[in-house]
Parts: C-alpha cells; sequence; structure tokens
C-alpha cells in the first residue's frame, strides 16, 4: 500500500503577524511545527504500512524551511519526504493548494491512500483534503475517528457527524481527514533523527508536477481576503451563583440571555 500522508508546517507561536497588503500570515522569521493534527495522519498511516506494508511518503507545499517538517515526518518512520515549493505557489488559498498537492500525488503515482489532519491550526478551514479529492476525482471520507476494518483496496471507517457517530465503507484509492482521536503519535526515535539527515528531500516545483499556472498561487485562487482584525477581547467578569439549583439555573439563563450568547 502506498499512503500518501499531507503535512503543512504551522507557526510555533501565537504572536503573528498579517500582511497588510496580502491580508495572509506573515511566517518569515517565525519557527515552525508540524500541524498537530498531521501527527494523526502520519501515525495512522504508519500503523497501516506495518499491517500491510508497503510506502509512506510525507507531501508538504511550502518554503525550504518547511523541509525540517519532512525530516521530523521522516524520522518518525514515513520512507521518504517531497516539498513542493516554487515562487508560482505562493500565495495559493485552500483550492489552488489542494490542486497543487494533487497533481503531486498524480506525479508520485500508484497512490492508493491519502491521508490529512482534519485542519490546519493556522487556518482551521478542514477544506484541502476535501479539495485533494475533489481534484484527483476519488471518495473521500472525512472526520475518521477509527479504521474498523482494512485490507488493501477497502477501509471501513468510523466518522464523527454533527449529531454523533457512523460507520461507513470506502474502496481505495481514496482521500480521508484523522480526527486526533484516532489514535496516539509516536515520537521520532534517536535512530529515526539520525536516518532523516541523511535522506535526501527533492524539491519539485510547479512545472515538475505540470500544474496549470491559471489554477495556483494568487492568480489562481478564488479566494480574496478583504478585511482582517483581531477578535474582540473576552470579558474576564465572573458571576457566582448560588443558592436553591432551580433559582440558580434561572438566573443563570437570564444572564446568558442578556449577554446574547445563545
Amino acid at each position: 500500500m502506498r499512503i500518501v500522508v499531507c503535512i503543512k508546517q504551522v507557526p510555533a507561536t501565537t504572536d503573528v503577524s498579517i500582511d497588510p497588503e496580502t491580508k495572509r500570515l506573515i511566517r518569515e522569521g517565525i519557527e515552525i511545527m508540524m500541524n498537530p493534527f498531521d501527527t494523526y495522519a502520519l501515525e495512522e498511516a504508519l500503523l497501516l504500512k506495518e499491517r500491510y506494508g508497503g510506502e509512506v511518503i510525507a507531501l508538504s507545499m511550502g518554503p525550504k524551511k518547511a523541509e525540517k517538517t519532512l525530516r521530523e515526518a521522516i524520522a518518525c518512520g514515513a520512507d521518504r519526504g517531497v516539498l513542493l515549493n516554487d515562487k508560482l505557489l505562493a500565495g495559493s488559498d485552500t483550492f489552488a493548494t489542494s490542486y497543487a498537492l494533487a497533481m503531486a500525488v498524480k506525479k508520485i503515482g500508484n497512490v492508493d491512500l491519502v491521508i490529512c489532519g482534519k485542519q490546519a491550526i493556522d487556518g482551521d478551514t478542514a477544506q484541502v483534503g476535501p479539495g485533494i479529492a475533489a481534484h484527483l476525482g476519488w471518495p473521500q471520507v472525512t472526520y475518521v475517528s477509527r479504521v474498523v476494518d482494512s485490507s488493501e483496496s477497502f477501509l471501513v471507517l468510523e466518522r464523527m457527524y454533527e449529531d454523533g457517530y457512523g460507520v461507513c465503507s470506502v474502496k481505495l484509492p481514496a482521500v480521508i481527514t484523522v480526527l486526533k482521536d484516532i489514535n496516539s503519535p509516536r515520537v521520532p526515535t534517536l535512530r529515526g533523527r539520525l536516518l532523516s539527515r541523511k535522506v535526501d528531500v527533492p524539491i519539485w516545483d510547479a512545472s515538475f508536477i505540470k500544474a496549470d499556472l491559471g489554477k495556483v498561487g494568487l492568480d489562481g485562487s478564488p479566494t480574496r481576503v478583504v478585511k482582517t482584525r483581531n477578535p474582540d477581547a473576552r470579558s474576564k467578569e465572573t458571576v457566582v451563583l448560588r443558592g436553591d439549583p432551580e433559582r440558580v439555573a434561572m438566573e443563570f439563563i437570564r444572564i446568558v440571555g442578556q449577554r446574547g450568547l445563545f
């Protein structure tokens, strides 16, 4: 089974700024880390590899320093990593990003499964995984909480809905996005870290994956951020309610309604 895990590098701090012109995060000069949700995607890929054999490939799109994140994935057990890096890809929104990643999956070839974390902590859109599936024309299952059964040709998955959980089956090749409840990610071993330093991480550009330049970068991104602002400060006022439970409940409802919280 050949599995591609999509990994994003995200700021390792909440102290980030917004570019006033592009309305995007300024990532230069800040420390990065692997998107926490992607660590669960990586672990699930490694578990499937241990069961069926095959190959786990970590795929990321970003600046050259994102190579560090890919080497972290290799240190955990991924067989290799691929970095998409090209000025023409800069400024891609979720549509353009998922298109570029899908083209990279096609370039890798013979991929049975693409696994993504449910979302990235810097954007919180949860759109890239489904976007990859749409561009590939593959079936998708999102918010996966457990692999119930699996083979080299299908997966039976438990997934989260708004009102509970359900079980579904999907034929491979497919794209899935996973929740943090699905497993407990392993940590890199010393041997893995030493090995990751020796592995070559190829850098692919837009021409190498044969991307349509009209579908990548700022020009290929239909999303337009018109305005950004800091969220309103939360009230730090604390109200302690004491007394008869029924009266406390009624007072709680009154206060919450007064503040427009429901």
